[in-house]
């Protein structure tokens, strides 16, 4: 198996560390227990107890992962606990939909397929930790499965994903100005229609609108104006009246705001 059975002992004590410190030392996990499918277990009174206990196997099985050499005996042990963890995010989803499995951390979460997909990776792992590999672990592969494992968790979105999310926002600009092409001309003239410029000139406009173009983040909009041509500049960007200009062109040429 060139070292795949090797590395998933490491891969698998490293997430039963963290699970396990978690369930024993975090207060907010302890305090947000009776909030958590285990208490609709085990009742809320003893959800607390039942959390530590979880914890304290956990890091037994992990202990005895890391302790050399690996033994049948201790794939076994930790495939016993994964699918213990598949069993109890099923009950959870099913009896508790709307209660988080209180797994790694205090989150409100309810259970998804996340939870479910890093129960199924880590049953997966366990497996094939079961036979016995002479090989040294492979870094990468442990490394690659350690990365799917943290980023199947809701818990730690927070670290990641949530300023992932805020990079993607300040990168993509969803609130910026859309190109002008898919600004509708109708918009525009909601705002030219209510600007000073559009006031001040309007009693010389003899006719509708004769042309339009886009430049500069601006669009021009072009009227007959008597024996002139009135060219009004409305910015693209912004919803302010006052930003819009207007030169009437012709034997005299004027600027109003």
């Amino acid at each position: 198996m060139h070292g795949i059975a090797a590395t998933q002992p490491y891969v698998i004590a490293l997430f039963l560390v963290w699970a396990g410190l978690m369930k024993l030392f975090s207060r907010r996990m302890r305090a947000r227990a009776g909030q958590t499918a285990l208490a609709r277990l085990v009742g809320a009174a003893r959800a607390v107890p039942a959390l530590r206990l979880v914890g304290v196997i956990e890091l037994a099985v992990a202990a005895a992962l890391l302790a050399p050499p690996f033994s049948l005996w201790e794939g076994v042990a930790a495939a016993l606990l994964s699918a213990g963890f598949l069993a109890y995010l099923t009950y959870s989803y099913v009896a508790a939909p709307t209660a988080s499995c209180g797994c790694l951390g205090a989150h409100s979460r309810p259970v998804d397929l996340r939870a479910f997909a890093r129960a199924g990776l880590l049953l997966a792992a366990s497996l094939l930790a079961i036979p016995a590999d002479p090989q040294p672990p492979l870094v990468a592969l442990g490394l690659a499965e350690a990365v799917a494992l943290m980023a199947l968790s809701a818990e730690l979105d927070r670290h990641w994903l949530t300023p992932l999310r805020q990079l993607l926002v300040r990168l993509r600009r969803p609130l910026a100005v859309t190109p002008s092409e898919h600004v509708p001309l109708g918009t525009s003239l909601h705002l030219l229609y209510r600007s000073p410029a559009y006031c001040s000139a309007s009693a010389q406009l003899t006719s509708d609108i004769q042309d339009t173009w886009d430049e500069d983040g601006l669009r021009f909009v072009v009227f007959g104006a008597r024996e002139r041509t009135a060219v009004f500049a409305i910015p693209l960007a912004g919803d302010d009246p006052s930003a819009v200009l207007v030169t009437l062109v012709g034997h005299d040429t004027s600027l109003a705001m």
